[in-house]
């Protein structure tokens, strides 16, 4: 199918205006296929002229023009010629569809816990056509007026408020403009948590067999929502416009979540079944935040085309750290950021894939699809924190409350919004702008407390002269001995303040996290980090340090053992549960992982289980640190009695008696380490039955050692064509824990050959993530990177998002060979 060009779409807007969408769906025809007719009013300005429309149906059974038949012959590639057009122009589609299972378009699932389906709507991106005929572009907004037949028992839910008319038909309220892709409706026997607030209806929704852990957490969510509506109607001074406002936790989901309007969905591991770290809590509220925040930034005002991105995401992200602080419990939200966020975007930085946080290529969807990365969200809040530094919060938020009543229902730019911000401020941004949001990279940033010197480079293939607002900090033992602010405004900044302050073991630059920078710590600091960082009080330069060291591993300039060692030494100290859980997973999964040579890994996780079991016994039984200790102490440790006893369940830490998911890090540790066999895990399966257990049989199957385990994953990973998104994640994610590199290294150009051909039935948006994890990351060696480069050369052979997600793993692979490299670990 032809993917739609940024040339294209501006060609059909200046054509032609959606007046209004009537889409009418029956899913009561069986598992596998819907029903779905369409009528589209729409208006042109050149009576005469000729457009297409998008259309990608399992069967088209009639489409009709101002009421003059079209041949099902005229539809080609999804894309249906309308030549002809009067000034107003009416289209009706007849069509049946097909579910996907790849969590796009109208996914359906089936809950093993009781054999109920379930259905939603995730048009994003370009996924629309496989629903409803439409116009398939941001700009084209239309209110939607939905009716749905569904089978009797079943709750149906969209962007209106929906209304059950008699048995099994139902009705939604018109809508306000929407653009396609934030079009959804939720159907299926959900359990429900409904509530008001400030005249605004509130729901929550889950699949009924989880109806327990909804109920009982229902309270913190509402909590954050009421909270969230609060602070950004203040904030804002613009009132939420899209009616009823529903929370739908859905199965089998690709993205964390997606805030269409009115009936935002979530993936349904959100509502926690078993128990939850703090940590998780807060990522949860942070996502209601999120996705509340885009009901202003991205629905009600929403890009004109993808290349700006930024002015839903970064908007999004930015708004939902600064309300969590502001409006919630979660005050630690900044250093979550910092470690949950922009280490992520740091990571996409380094790679050859790097791109402006605003104003890319971005010319046609598939190509915008690969800019939804840590880029576009953490790197875009970072650079927004920095305009408000730049030019003050009033005149910020002024700007922003202007370009929201300006553009309310339409569409902005770039300019539109750079615009309000001129003249909210009175100053000149094209510069800043330039900067900041239209030049790729990041700088490095270091302090010198002798010479009283803040350096600044910005990266050779990226020059930009970006203006820093930053602080840095020294530490000697559990004292904080300075902290200066520092403008750097050019590739050297001389600050008084630091070189008379007094000296410090650990000096941190950025210590605030205010700024997107690398942060590149001297030689003393390295040297002390190991016993000093526990030492320092503020978890927000903690945070800060564990950062620019696995940056540091990423770069080639840090040693991994020495964040082994600081790992050993300071984790168990950590009382941020965000730092404890990211860093632990960086460790574990990463540093480790590929960094170590293979003779170096038992050693290192055997740290980190000594570290987890250190961390747990001085934890309050029970308590959320107990609880992430707990799971880290499961998925390293090499003692096979504990394993046992744990999978068992028997002698389990308090809080985890009951508890599936963590029995599933138990059972796929023990499977990699060949502890278990494939019958061992059924019987785990047979005793949770359910989709979050399946899944867990699935990865630890993938897991098991040898090479005839490894042809089974393989085989259901790259042939079955009946497994789901989750599935194919879960078998990915497994395969490679193998430690034989002799059994895995014939797979590597088995993945080349056999993973890009997945296309054929898994959609672009799921295929990025199978294909990032079933990379061939643990045969860290020359011929891996040489099969990967001849991959990239070929032509025509891989898709946008297959060739993304291979070349952000080389990038990590090349990581792995330089630093192995640059510390004296030979690399085949």
């Amino acid at each position: 199918m032809p993917s739609l060009t940024r040339s294209e779409a501006t060609r059909r807007a200046t054509l032609i205006d959606v007046t209004s969408m009537e889409v009418d769906l029956d899913l009561d025809q069986g598992p596998d296929t819907f029903g779905s007719t369409t009528t589209i009013r729409f208006t042109c300005r050149e009576p005469g002229a000729a457009t297409f429309l998008d259309l990608r149906p399992h069967e088209l059974a009639s489409l009709t023009l101002n009421g003059e038949p079209i041949g099902p012959e005229e539809l080609v590639d999804g894309r249906v010629e309308l030549a002809g057009l009067a000034a107003d122009n009416t289209v009706v589609a007849a069509t049946t569809m097909r579910y996907s299972r790849d969590g796009q378009g109208l996914h359906r699932a089936v809950d093993p816990a009781d054999g109920e389906h379930y259905v939603y709507g995730h048009l994003f991106l370009d996924a629309a056509p496989t629903v409803f005929a439409c116009f398939d572009q941001p700009d084209l907004k239309a209110p939607y007026a939905v009716s749905v037949t569904a089978p009797e028992g079943w709750q149906v839910l969209g962007n209106g408020g929906a209304t059950q008319v008699r048995p099994g038909r139902w009705e939604l309220a018109r809508t306000q403009p929407l653009a396609t892709y934030f079009v959804t409706v939720c159907a299926g026997p959900y359990a429900s948590v409904r509530t008001e607030h400030d005249g605004i209806p509130l729901g929550l929704h889950a699949r009924a067999s989880l109806r327990e852990p909804l109920e009982r957490q229902a309270p913190q969510m509402l909590e954050v929502t009421r909270a969230c509506f609060d602070h950004y109607h203040g904030l804002f001074g613009v009132r939420y416009p899209f009616g009823e406002y529903h929370q739908v936790f859905v199965p089998e989901f690709n993205a964390g979540a997606m805030e269409n309007p009115g009936c935002v969905t979530f993936r349904d591991t959100m509502v926690f079944r078993g128990a939850a770290a703090r940590d998780e809590v807060l990522t949860r509220s942070n996502t209601i935040a999120h996705e509340m925040a885009h009901m202003w930034f991205g629905d009600l005002v929403t890009m004109r085309w993808w290349d700006d991105l930024w002015l839903n995401e970064s908007f999004a992200e930015y708004m939902a750290h600064r309300t969590c602080v502001a409006a919630t419990e979660f005050t630690e939200g900044w250093v979550d950021s910092t470690v949950a966020r922009k280490m992520w975007g740091y990571a996409a930085e380094r790679t050859p894939s790097t791109h402006p946080v605003a104003g890319g290529a971005a010319l046609d969807t598939q190509a915008a699809l690969q800019d939804f990365d840590g880029i576009s969200y953490a790197k875009g809040a970072a650079t927004l924190r920095q305009l408000i530094a730049h030019i003050g919060d009033d005149a910020f938020i002024e700007g922003v409350s202007a370009y929201l009543r300006e553009h309310a229902f339409g569409n902005g730019t770039l300019a539109d919004f750079l615009g309000f911000m001129e003249r909210a401020s009175g100053l000149d941004l094209g510069g800043w702008s330039r900067a900041w949001l239209l030049t790729a990279g990041l700088d490095v940033i270091a302090a010198d407390q002798e010479s009283g010197v803040v350096t600044r480079r910005a990266p050779a293939a990226h020059p930009a002269d970006r203006p820093h607002t930053l602080d840095v900090a020294g530490f000697t033992g559990r004292r904080e001995v300075f902290r200066v602010p520092v403008t750097a405004l050019g590739d050297t900044t001389d600050c008084a303040e630091l070189k008379a302050a007094p000296p410090a073991h650990i000096v941190v630059p950025n210590a605030s996290d205010l700024t997107w920078a690398t942060v590149a710590l001297d030689s003393d600091t390295l040297a002390a980090v190991p016993r000093g960082l526990a030492d320092i009080p503020d978890p927000q330069a903690r945070a800060v340090l564990w950062a620019a060291l696995v940056d540091g591993v990423c770069l080639a300039t840090v040693d991994p053992r020495l964040v082994v060692e600081t790992f050993g030494a300071a984790w168990p100290a950590e009382d941020n549960e965000s730092v404890l859980n990211r860093v632990a997973t960086a460790v574990l999964g990463r540093v480790i992982q590929t960094f170590l040579p293979p003779d170096e890994q038992d050693g290192a996780k055997a740290v980190v289980a000594k570290a987890a079991q250190e961390l747990l016994s001085r934890s309050v039984p029970g308590s959320t640190t107990a609880l992430l200790a707990a799971r880290f102490l499961a998925r390293s440790s090499a003692d096979e009695g504990l394993l046992r006893d744990w999978a068992g369940r028997q002698h389990l830490p308090a809080g985890l008696e009951g508890d599936s998911d963590f029995r599933w890090l138990v059972v796929r540790n023990l499977a990699g380490r060949g502890l278990v066999d494939a019958e061992d895990i059924e019987a785990v399966r047979r005793d949770d039955d359910t989709l979050a257990g399946r899944l867990g049989a699935l990865g630890a199957r993938a897991a098991l050692p040898g090479a005839e385990a490894k042809e089974w994953a393989w085989h259901e990973l790259t042939t079955n064509r009946e497994r789901s998104n989750y599935e194919l994640n879960a078998l990915a994610g497994g395969f490679w824990s193998e430690d034989d590199l002799d059994v895995l290294r014939g797979f590597v150009p088995r993945y080349f050959a056999e993973v890009p051909p997945l296309s054929a039935w898994v959609g672009a948006d799921a295929l990025g993530r199978v294909a990032t994890l079933a990379f061939p990351a643990r045969v860290v060696e020359r011929a891996t990177a040489d099969a990967s480069a001849a991959a990239l050369a070929a032509d025509g052979v891989l898709t946008p998002a297959v060739r993304r997600s291979i070349v952000d793993a080389d990038s990590e692979l090349r990581e792995a060979l330089r630093s192995r490299q640059r510390f004296d670990v030979t690399a085949a």
